[in-house]
């Protein structure tokens, strides 16, 4: 988990950022980084926005967002398996 880097950071915002900041953060990221429209080396386009998309599945969800905030990247492991949150 080391190599991934903090998802506010990906996306450009603080920790305290509103669920809007962080969508509008999202969509700015998206349309730099699309594989149709990125200008750079096509693989770093598809990293990044891969990257994006991660960051902002989870910081957009409430209840991800708060294990992330308390866990980091640890907190994220096996969360589709394990969510018990949503019960």
């Amino acid at each position: 988990m080391a190599d991934k880097r903090d998802y506010y950071e990906v996306l450009g915002v603080s920790r305290e950022a509103n669920p809007d900041e962080i969508k509008r953060a999202y969509r700015k990221g998206a349309l730099k980084y699309h594989p149709d429209s990125f200008k750079g080396e096509k693989a770093e386009g598809e990293t990044r926005f891969k990257e994006l998309a991660e960051a902002y599945e989870v910081l957009s969800d409430s209840v991800k967002r708060n294990r992330y905030d308390q866990y980091g990247h640890a907190g994220m492991e096996g969360a589709g398996v394990h969510d018990f949150g949503n019960m």
